[in-house]
């Protein structure tokens, strides 16, 4: 077969992955969006819950932030490589999908491996930040925001109040009422009274629940993205390969 001949041939492929190569490289920016999304809403959502687990925990939605912002630089980056067909361009692009490929994968399977170690540090976060209440500190503030927003009260119940030194002067918080104008000072001070007024449901239940199942999530996520950059990596590759051939046979 002639040299012409293979041109003629080899270059309705090339147009071919281009086409793919640019609908994946958009996908892949879409994607980014998305992670970019989830890592805000992490940072906006979780933090509360997160803070408490660990100082370092907090480092994630910001992972997720910066994850996200780099692929849609990237992706960007892909679509100029693609259009302008420079191979150089496309094997950086496909090293850099590879790159993220690892590091998601990581991500999704520490996320998963590690949930139940978050779950047990917040528990025992919890119940310290709970003992050591006195409604002034950001640990405190915590523990309000979350009785509030999930209307639960205590770690396991609300008579766990009762063996604080906050509840001997002032009673449960009033984070913990359903009502603010039927939550007496008196009747917080009192566990038997304080039963109808307040949330009966434990914290640190509903607080586990959430956090496994936006953990839960999050990893699905990054699996699902992980795997996707394959498909980018096998043609970034691909159509590398034919423009160097391509030109190769065209000197």
């Amino acid at each position: 077969m002639s040299p012409s001949s293979r041109r003629l041939q080899t270059k309705p492929v090339i147009t071919c992955l281009k086409t793919f190569l640019i609908s994946y490289s958009l996908i892949f920016w879409f994607t980014g969006v998305i992670l970019l999304a989830v890592g805000v809403w992490g940072k906006v959502s979780l933090e509360a819950y997160l803070s408490l687990a660990s100082e370092d925990s907090t480092n994630a939605p910001y992972v997720l932030i910066g994850t996200g912002a780099t692929i849609v630089i990237f992706g960007l980056f892909g679509c100029f490589a693609t259009c302008r067909g420079s191979p150089w361009m496309l094997k950086l692009y496909a090293m850099f999908l590879t790159l993220v490929f690892l590091a998601e994968l990581v991500a999704g399977v520490s996320g998963f491996i590690f949930r139940h170690e978050i779950k047990d540090k917040f528990g025992v976060a919890f119940e310290k930040a709970v003992s050591s209440y006195n409604s002034t500190d950001s640990n405190s503030a915590v523990v309000d925001s979350i009785q509030r927003t999930l209307h639960c009260c205590g770690v396991k119940n609300y008579t766990d109040w009762g063996d604080t030194a906050y509840f001997k002067s002032n009673g449960i918080p009033v984070s913990c009422c359903k009502d603010n104008a039927k939550c007496s000072p008196e009747t917080l001070k009192d566990l038997i009274k304080a039963r109808d007024e307040v949330y009966t449901v434990a914290c640190f239940t509903l607080v586990t629940s959430v956090m496994e199942a936006n953990l839960g999530i999050i990893a699905g996520i990054s699996f699902g993205i992980a795997f996707f950059q394959l498909i980018g990596i096998f043609l970034a590759c691909c159509l590398s390969r034919y423009i160097t051939n391509n030109q190769y046979e065209m000197v």
